[in-house]
C-alpha cells in the first residue's frame, strides 16, 4: 500500500483562490462524471471515452478561466496535482456499477442495457459491455418471478458480460430499435393469465416505442402468437423474432429490455408507466387492434327503447362453475328489456370477433374464471356482474376482476352465491366444513380449494334475487348522451 503523503501547507495569499478553484473543477467534474454514468452514450461509443471526454473538456474549461493559475509557480503545480489525485478517486468512486436487472415490483424482474449488446436467443443469452456490469445474471423473462408451477414453463436467460478472454460472437444482424425479451410461457393459454403476465406488462413495458422496438419472444406457441397477432402488430412494427427457432442468429441491439413490468392484476398504474400511459389508453389499443366501434354503453339516440335494447351478455361454462338454470335467467332478462346473448369462449375462439360481441353489451354477467377478463373490450360506462361462487371467495373474486374495474371504467357489481344455490349442497352435508368452515379448506391450499369450490361447484342463482340485481344494473347505464348548454 502506498504510504501517506503530506504536502506542504498553502501560502495565505493563495487559500482563497486554490480552494475555490479547487471547489469548482471538483464539482463540475463530479457532474461531469455522473453525466457520463446515468445519460445514454451514442450507440457504438464507450462510455468511459465519454467520461474522460467531458472531464478533460471541464478542467480544459476552468484552466483557461483561471488564467493558467497552474502554471504560476511550484506551489500552483503541486496544488493542481493534488486537485486532479482527487478527481480521480471521485471517479474511482463513480465506478460502482448500477445493476443491470432490478426488481421493478414483487411479480417482475427486469433487465437492462444499452450500448452494443448481443442476443443470441438460441442459446437464451444476452451479451452486454462488462462496463456496463462484471456480473452475470439470469432470470426468467415472465410477470410471475415467486410461482414455481408457472415458471417451470419458462426458460432461463443469461445477460453475460463480455471479457477480454471470452470475445463476444460476431453479429449476424444489426438493429437501430431497441429489443423486449419476454416469454409466453407459464400460465398463457389461460385467457386471465394472458392478458395480466403478458399483453398488459407488454403494453407498459413497450408502448412508450410508439411501435419502434422489436420483440424477441421465448418459449413460443404458434397458436398463441396467431392468437395475439393484431394485438402485438399494435405495439411493434416489426415482425417477431421467434428465440426457440432462431438458430446461431446473433442479433445485435443498441438497447435490450429483457422482462416485462407489471403494475396490478389486470391494470396499469400511470405514475409508474414510463411515458404515463393507463388503462384507457389500453383499452384504446384494443380498439384499434379489433376495430371496436363503441367508447361508452349509452343509446343510439336520446333513451332506450324498441330498437335499441340494453344488451345483456352471458358468459356461460361448459366443465365448471356452470349457470345450471341459463336459459331461464335468459328468459327473465328479456321480460326486464334486455337484448340478450349468450356465449361460451374457449381457447379456440376467434378474439377479434369475441371482442366485438363483448364491445356491443352494456351488461356482462359470468360466475368467476378466466372468461370474465373479456371485461377489458367492454365500452366505457357498461355493468360487470360478477358471480361469486360459494366458499368465501370474495378475496379472490375483488383481487382478480373487481379492482381492476374501475380503471377501465366500469360499473362493477356481484352476485354471491348461496348455498342453496350451488351443487355443492348435493354433494356435502350442512354441517360439513366446507359450509360451516371454509377457511379451514382455504388453510389446505390452492388446490384444495381450487378442487372444492372452483372445479367442483355448478351454480343455480334464485331468479328473483338475480332479477333484483339486473334492475339496479338497468340504473347504472347511461341513459343518453349528454348535451352541453351555451
Amino acid at each position: 500500500m502506498k504510504p501517506h503523503r503530506t504536502f506542504p501547507r498553502p501560502e495565505p495569499r493563495r487559500t482563497g483562490s486554490g480552494f475555490i478553484i479547487a471547489s469548482m473543477l471538483l464539482s463540475v467534474c463530479i457532474l461531469s462524471l455522473i453525466k457520463a454514468r446515468y445519460c445514454s452514450a451514442p450507440y457504438g461509443k464507450s462510455r468511459e471515452s465519454s467520461e474522460l471526454e467531458i472531464t478533460m473538456g471541464a478542467i480544459r474549461m476552468l484552466a483557461a478561466k483561471s488564467g493558467d493559475l497552474a502554471l504560476k509557480g511550484r506551489e500552483d503545480g503541486e496544488d493542481n496535482r493534488v486537485l486532479l489525485e482527487a478527481v480521480s478517486r471521485e471517479k474511482a468512486a463513480m465506478e460502482v456499477k448500477k445493476p443491470v436487472c432490478i426488481e421493478t415490483s414483487r411479480r417482475s424482474d427486469v433487465c437492462e442495457a444499452e450500448g452494443d449488446v448481443r442476443v443470441r436467443a438460441s442459446a437464451q443469452t444476452i451479451f452486454v459491455d462488462p462496463f456496463l456490469t462484471s456480473q452475470e445474471w439470469k432470470m426468467k423473462p415472465y410477470a410471475r418471478k415467486h410461482d414455481q408451477p408457472a415458471l417451470a414453463h419458462v426458460e432461463e436467460w443469461t445477460i453475460k458480460p463480455f471479457t477480454e478472454q471470452e470475445a463476444p460472437p460476431s453479429c449476424t444482424e444489426n438493429y437501430t430499435v431497441p429489443a423486449v425479451v419476454f416469454s409466453v410461457g407459464g400460465y398463457t393459454g389461460n385467457l386471465f393469465h394472458d392478458f395480466t403476465d403478458v399483453i398488459v406488462p407488454l403494453f407498459i413495458t413497450s408502448s412508450r416505442f410508439h411501435g419502434e422496438v422489436q420483440f424477441v419472444i421465448a418459449d413460443a406457441k404458434p397458436w398463441w402468437l396467431t392468437k395475439f397477432s393484431l394485438l402485438l402488430k399494435q405495439l411493434s412494427k416489426y415482425e417477431i423474432i421467434d428465440a426457440d427457432n432462431d438458430q446461431d442468429a446473433v442479433r445485435c441491439f443498441p438497447r435490450v429490455i429483457a422482462g416485462l413490468d407489471f403494475h396490478k392484476e389486470l391494470g396499469v398504474d400511470p405514475a409508474k408507466a414510463p411515458s404515463g400511459y393507463s388503462m384507457t389508453d389500453f383499452k384504446e389499443m384494443l380498439r384499434r387492434a379489433y376495430g371496436l366501434e363503441r367508447t361508452r354503453a349509452e343509446p343510439s339516440g336520446d333513451r332506450w327503447d324498441v330498437r335499441r335494447k340494453p344488451r345483456l351478455l352471458i358468459i356461460s361454462r361448459r366443465s365448471s362453475r356452470v349457470f345450471l338454470n341459463e336459459r331461464g335467467m335468459s328468459d327473465m332478462a328479456m321480460s326486464l328489456g334486455f337484448d340478450v346473448r349468450i356465449a361460451d369462449p374457449d381457447v379456440t375462439t376467434d378474439l377479434g370477433k369475441f371482442a366485438r360481441l363483448v364491445n356491443s353489451a352494456d351488461v356482462m354477467i359470468g360466475v368467476y374464471g378466466a372468461g370474465l377478463t373479456n371485461i377489458v373490450f367492454l365500452p366505457a360506462g357498461a355493468v360487470f356482474i360478477q358471480v361469486v361462487p360459494m366458499g368465501n371467495l370474495e378475496w379472490l373474486a375483488r383481487d382478480t376482476f373487481e379492482k381492476p374495474s374501475p380503471d377501465m371504467q366500469i360499473k362493477y357489481m356481484d352476485y354471491r352465491i348461496q348455498a342453496d344455490e350451488s351443487t355443492l349442497s348435493d354433494q356435502y352435508r350442512k354441517d360439513h366444513p366446507v359450509f360451516t368452515d371454509p377457511r379451514s379448506i382455504h388453510k389446505k391450499g390452492w388446490s384444495e380449494l381450487s378442487r372444492v369450490y372452483l372445479e367442483n361447484q355448478d351454480v343455480k342463482p334464485h331468479l328473483g334475487r338475480l332479477r333484483i340485481t339486473l334492475l339496479e344494473a338497468l340504473k347504472f347505464l347511461p341513459h343518453g348522451r349528454k348535451t352541453t348548454t351555451q
